[in-house]
């Protein structure tokens, strides 16, 4: 599987882009600012149907007079047959998706083409709180399972009418509030189950292929541990619901469910968040993005188009020599703003300027 071409309009600072990208690995080079994480934005969402940076479309649509919509158009090479995805996002009304011209659902799209991406940012993923390990870990199953992705949903939805019923009670309870809270629990307890065992399970799968990642990138033996964590025990949800009821009536919030659960990530017997060195950090964030890589390749057996933002700038040469070593892709994209690693070869060297991406080699 591999993108052959890509066409951009009104896309960030892309007004208009036509590009052929080789198979291997293409190497994008310029200035901060100039484009480059857009580029590559771009192609994780002709992918996702969803950004690794923002939550809505209209950041991604260029500013400018009459500009409304950005499209986004790639050709790929899928099980040795070409096909035509397209998307269409709009400022206003939902986005649009299409596949060899012919209009699909998002969720028909999730899982087509799976992708990976490393981002220097990545480092939230420890240090950031447990809202953004909880979306890491759901954009990874959204790709192995795209009905998760509608489990998801419901959970929000779910959510968002339950903890209006609970304002809307100002703490105070009556039958119709029960009866109706009753309903949103049952819901909630169903949705809720599911999406935490697929979760746990993705968890479960990736903490091998992250301790062994981490020994690659790191170039030393050191434990490394992954697990969910959960305040309700598995198939014990719409009893915890129950338990905390009348804590939920008081503050008008849903305090207990997956919506509240993290991923912990241990270094050596101690919790990494707070006992990591940066370095180390940064090593687990790529072993994590690492694993998902390679738990994406298992599960759809075909290996995911692979994003490099601009990773090497923050890592020492030992480190880079152990990243470059564990990455495996048939198609790899990777932006620089400065040096590369010395033993890094790439098929194709474009410049990335003001909107324009030139190829130089």
């Amino acid at each position: 599987m591999r993108l052959q071409r890509l066409w951009l309009a009104d896309f960030r600072n892309y007004s208009h882009l036509e590009l052929e990208l080789p198979s291997g690995t293409s190497l994008f080079v310029g200035l901060n600012g100039e484009g480059k994480t857009n580029l590559l934005e771009a192609v994780y969402y002709l992918a996702t149907m969803s950004s690794f940076r923002v939550n809505n479309a209209d950041s991604m649509i260029r500013t400018g007079p009459d500009v409304a919509e950005a499209v986004v158009r790639g050709e790929m090479v899928v099980d040795q047959r070409e096909v035509l995805l397209e998307a269409a996002l709009r400022s206003t009304g939902r986005s649009q998706f299409q596949v060899n011209r012919q209009r699909v659902r998002r969720r028909e799209l999730l899982g087509l083409i799976p992708v990976s991406v490393f981002m220097p940012d990545d480092l939230v993923l420890l240090k950031g709180g447990p809202g953004e390990r909880r979306r890491f870990v759901d954009d990874a199953l959204s790709q192995i399972d795209p009905r998760l992705d509608a489990a998801r949903s419901n959970l929000e939805s779910i959510l968002r009418q339950r903890n209006a019923l609970l304002r809307q009670s100002r703490g105070q309870i009556d039958s119709e509030i029960a009866v109706t809270l009753d309903v949103w629990d049952e819901k909630l307890a169903d949705v809720g189950e599911r999406l935490a065992e697929a979760r746990r399970n993705l968890v479960a799968n990736l903490e091998p292929k992250m301790a062994a990642a981490y020994q690659e990138i790191a170039v030393k033996s050191t434990s490394v541990n992954l697990s969910y964590e959960s305040t309700w025990s598995p198939g014990e949800l719409g009893e915890a619901l129950g338990r905390v009821r009348q804590e939920d009536l008081r503050r008008g919030a849903t305090t207990v469910g997956p919506h509240r659960d993290d991923v912990s990530v241990v270094l050596a017997g101690r919790p990494a968040r707070t006992h990591a060195s940066q370095g180390e950090q940064r090593s687990l964030a790529l072993a994590l993005r690492l694993a998902v890589h390679r738990e994406l390749a298992d599960a759809t057996g075909q290996s995911p188009l692979l994003l490099l933002d601009d990773v090497f700038s923050e890592l020492d040469p030992e480190r880079s020599k152990g990243v470059l070593k564990a990455l495996e892709s048939e198609q790899t994209l990777l932006t620089t703003a400065g040096t590369l690693p010395p033993d890094i070869s790439y098929n194709a060297r474009f410049r990335v300027a003001d909107g324009q991406i030139i190829r130089e080699t």
